[in-house]
């Protein structure tokens, strides 16, 4: 295993599985921007995002289901489970479960996570808490 997919599956599992944010911080390059369907973030702002996800879903667990690494680029095939236990977008706890799968192309500088463009169907998550339906006409 390089130790580009281990800093890798470290990071994702710590950040997202467990809530530990410095862990995936040390995974990035300065200025590192997160780029997805509804605009860029940097660090703050994605650090935000996974702190607020923790809070609402405190039994959230990461799995990294494929790394693929081409020099300087890596791309990730993940899943995220976990139970709304809290409010999330507005959304009271539902006592739902939610399964969220997802990829993030990622580019590399100096070792450094530098770029990471995920990918991801919001509406996959907001059906799983039953505030949106994935059936005909949506």
């Amino acid at each position: 295993m390089s130790t580009k997919r281990e800093a890798i599956l470290h990071a994702w599992n710590q950040a997202w599985g467990q809530g530990d944010t410095a862990a995936f911080e040390q995974l990035l390059a300065p200025g590192y921007v997160r780029r997805s369907k509804s605009g860029s973030e940097d660090y703050a702002s994605l650090r935000k995002t996974i702190e607020a996800t923790h809070a609402a879903f405190p039994d959230t667990t990461t799995e990294i289901l494929r790394i693929l690494e081409d020099g300087d680029t890596a791309a990730i095939h993940w899943q995220t489970r976990a139970t709304h236990q809290g409010t999330f977008m507005d959304v009271p706890a539902t006592g739902r479960s939610v399964t969220v799968n997802a990829a993030s192309f990622l580019r590399f500088e100096d070792g450094k996570l530098a770029e990471e463009w995920v990918v991801w169907d919001p509406r996959e998550l907001l059906s799983a808490l039953g505030i949106w339906h994935l059936g005909a006409g949506n």
